[in-house]
């Protein structure tokens, strides 16, 4: 994705997790998490102040996203939504998608949605009618990345859930993994909180279960570390991207080693990072296919 106004300052050109690691933005850990959830297209919301660099991390954590996956931007105010199958039954007053041999039809499948910013201001983004059929087209397996100016979990929902946005509690689940941005009193940026929203669920008598959002990690300021609280939910994360949960674990560490190791080489420059992400994902997938 392209910087907006929201874009870091600092050095020109783009950014990699190496980079964000080595500046405290996020660490390892959590670095490694987001790899699993992510390459899973598992949606991701990057929330925080104006000018916090929500749109540099979203498209740095989208280079998880595993080859094949095809990225569409949406968003704007010619936004139609005629890529979208189901476009009238999830709100959308217009025609439809388009015919199903049409280029510009996107099935779910493989499709990540990437949009700037849910934002009423931003002459990409999308608000209102779009922000809420946008949202709405994760129940049909979409993966979605985006960003919203806001200093809380809380502020999400309540910027997205009155109108004009309007969208349900069991709708923002949806938005899977909300990342929260903030600054100190010097000005660096950190990812304050990192959050699960936990799909809708039925026990075995078939009532409906609704679980509160579950914490992955935090920062502490006053220890100048991150809190991690992901082991507390990796049953539900494993089942959510398909992996048993001792290989999720598992797994997780050993992509932590491994940025870690990219971060004491120094290697940072973006291509060379993907290109090193991509060689470890298919190791992962040539030893796992034995």
């Amino acid at each position: 994705m392209a910087p907006g106004a929201d874009a870091e300052p600092g050095p020109p050109g783009p950014r990699s997790v190496v980079d964000l690691v080595a500046a405290g933005i996020l660490d390892v850990e959590l670095a490694a998490l987001l790899w699993l959830l992510v390459e899973a297209r598992l949606p991701l919301l990057v929330a925080g102040p104006r000018g916090a660099g929500r749109s540099t991390l979203l498209g740095v954590l989208t280079d998880f996203l595993p080859a094949g996956t095809r990225r569409r931007t949406v968003g704007g105010a010619d936004e139609a939504f005629a890529w979208l199958p189901g476009a009238v039954e999830l709100g959308w007053p217009g025609g439809g998608a388009a015919p199903a041999d049409r280029p510009e039809r996107a099935g779910p499948a493989a499709t990540y949605l990437l949009c700037p910013e849910l934002a009423p201001d931003v002459p990409d983004g999308a608000w209102g009618l779009r922000a809420r059929v946008l949202v709405r087209a994760l129940q049909l397996g979409y993966g979605l990345g985006t960003t919203i100016e806001a200093l809380s979990l809380a502020e999400v929902f309540a910027r997205l859930a009155p109108p004009p946005v309007e969208l349900s509690v069991d709708e923002l689940r949806r938005l899977s993994v909300v990342l929260v941005l903030r600054a100190d009193d010097a000005g660096r940026r950190r990812v304050a909180a990192a959050h699960y929203l936990r799909p809708l669920e039925r026990d075995g008598a078939g009532h409906v279960q609704r679980r509160p959002p579950a914490v992955l990690a935090t920062w502490d300021p006053a220890r100048e570390t991150f809190d991690h609280f992901g082991w507390g939910v990796i049953p539900e994360l494993a089942a959510r991207v398909g992996r048993p949960a001792v290989g999720f674990e598992r797994e997780q560490a050993d992509r932590a080693r491994f940025l870690r190791a990219l971060v004491s080489e120094g290697l940072t420059e973006p291509s060379a990072v993907r290109s090193a992400i991509a060689g470890y994902r298919a190791g992962f997938v040539a030893i796992h296919r034995h």
